[in-house]
């Protein structure tokens, strides 16, 4: 498990680990030749990654015979997004770093709202659909 941020940031600094993590959210379990097939790149880079990934307490995997089926941990992708939402306390969650916060009052339209509106519902499903989840794995103990 990484024990800081900055470990954390490393590992997710790597686009090929971060198809291998969507690939894996995607499909659920996989080998490493499927990802490999899936993501176009051989299967000895795709070990070396889920490595890394493993080691850091992103990904698991338990041998079934001769194949060895990764899947990602949920629960350590939930501490990443608490990770960044702690570094992303300023509220640029909405977009704000990338230059599309909340329109200002001189200068908003209602296109703009509409478009502001829209982007927080959907923050909003997100939430909701993590509350459930944390409900329903509450209630499975």
């Amino acid at each position: 498990m990484c024990r800081t941020e900055a470990e954390l940031f490393r590992v997710l600094g790597v686009e090929s680990r971060l198809k291998i993590l969507d690939l894996l959210k995607r499909k659920g379990h996989c080998c490493v030749n499927e990802m490999s097939g899936e993501i176009g790149i051989t299967a000895s880079a795709v070990s070396q990654h889920l490595r890394v990934l493993r080691h850091a307490g992103l990904v698991r995997s338990e041998r079934k015979g001769y194949w060895i089926p990764y899947e990602v941990d949920e629960d350590a992708l939930d501490q990443c997004r608490r990770v960044l939402e702690q570094v992303c306390a300023c509220g640029c969650r909405m977009g704000q770093a990338r230059g599309d916060s909340a329109p200002k009052p001189a200068d908003e339209t209602l296109a703009d709202l509409t478009t502001y509106e829209a982007r927080l519902q959907e923050e909003l499903v997100r939430v909701r659909e993590r509350i459930e989840a944390l409900k329903a794995k509450e209630e499975g103990r």
